[in-house]
């Protein structure tokens, strides 16, 4: 009997540790029963609602892209297309400025003719869901500097929410001139010398320039070359309008036109700078009426004025 009991004994041990082994083995299973990631890799989704966002500009395109040629003696209107993107919505835009300055000046120096200019009062041109199209408009006059400037533009939106952009450009080399019309000699007889008579030419352009002259009669340089002026009787010789510089020279004394282009010696015209005042320098006249050709009526001539580079 004592034999039996401790074989049942050592069975009831080895079942017991069997037992307890398997219990240790299966608890950490039966103790996260569930996902059984979830307290070392856990997914949490988050989320935010972003208002008012910022306005974009996408582009800056004035004049086409190409290069300004200002008028002579005016103003030139030069346009710009800014296109914008804004998320709130391309109509929430409310404003957008322009400000046109030469390369060598800053964006907010004061309005200047030669180097700066500003529009605040652009204008919306279209919208379309989240874009806009504004345009602004400046008038150069004719003596801003030439060489590269910048577009600096700055559009807000309903958020007073703001952006900026520049783009550059380039203003051509103007030289040009404006001369009194007509020269008008009045009544000469056969035989004398008008009175002096006074051509005023004036900067147009934004270069410093030198003028060149050369006349012939009537209206077709080709026919009529070598002439001052056509007549309704006979002709007068080109040779006999003259020119000067200095007031009460003489017509001895002055220079005699040429049938080709000739620079006027010692006249050298500086562009404008100050926006008040023009410009001009003067030159004198006289035409002497020949007794031998005795022409008679009322005369025609030409005499053509050109700007060019000093």
């Amino acid at each position: 009997m004592i034999k039996i009991k401790n074989r049942t004994l050592i069975v009831l041990i080895l079942i017991s540790t069997l037992l307890v082994t398997y219990i240790y083995t299966l608890l950490p299973a039966v103790l996260s029963w569930g996902p059984i990631n979830n307290y070392q890799n856990y997914s949490v989704r988050t989320t935010v609602n972003v208002n008012e966002s910022f306005p974009e500009i996408i582009s800056i395109i004035c004049n086409n892209n190409e290069s300004i040629t200002l008028n002579a003696g005016t103003t030139t209107n030069i346009l710009c297309v800014i296109n914008i993107m804004d998320f709130e919505g391309g109509d929430t835009i409310n404003s957008t400025n322009l400000t046109f300055y030469y390369f060598a000046n800053e964006s907010d120096d004061p309005n200047d003719n030669n180097t700066h200019y500003t529009n605040t009062t652009c204008t919306e041109n279209s919208t379309n869901g989240y874009n806009a199209s504004w345009i602004c408009g400046i008038d150069l006059l004719y003596y801003a500097n030439n060489g590269t400037w910048t577009a600096n533009v700055t559009v807000k939106d309903d958020m007073d929410n703001i952006d900026s952009g520049l783009t550059n450009f380039t203003i051509n080399a103007l030289y040009a001139l404006n001369v009194t019309n007509p020269i008008d000699f009045g009544d000469v007889p056969v035989g004398d010398t008008s009175t002096e008579k006074t051509a005023n030419i004036t900067n147009f352009g934004n270069m410093d320039i030198n003028v060149t002259i050369y006349g012939y009669g009537g209206e077709d340089e080709v026919t009529y070359a070598g002439l001052a002026m056509v007549c309704e009787q006979r002709n007068i010789s080109i040779s006999n309008e003259r020119y000067s510089l200095a007031s009460g020279a003489g017509y001895a004394a002055m220079t005699a036109v040429s049938t080709t282009p000739t620079t006027i010696t010692d006249l050298k015209i500086i562009r404008q700078t100050d926006e008040s005042t023009q410009v001009i320098n003067s030159t004198y006249w006289m035409l002497h009426v020949n007794i031998s050709t005795n022409p008679f009526g009322i005369c025609n001539g030409t005499v053509v004025f050109s700007a060019i580079a000093p």
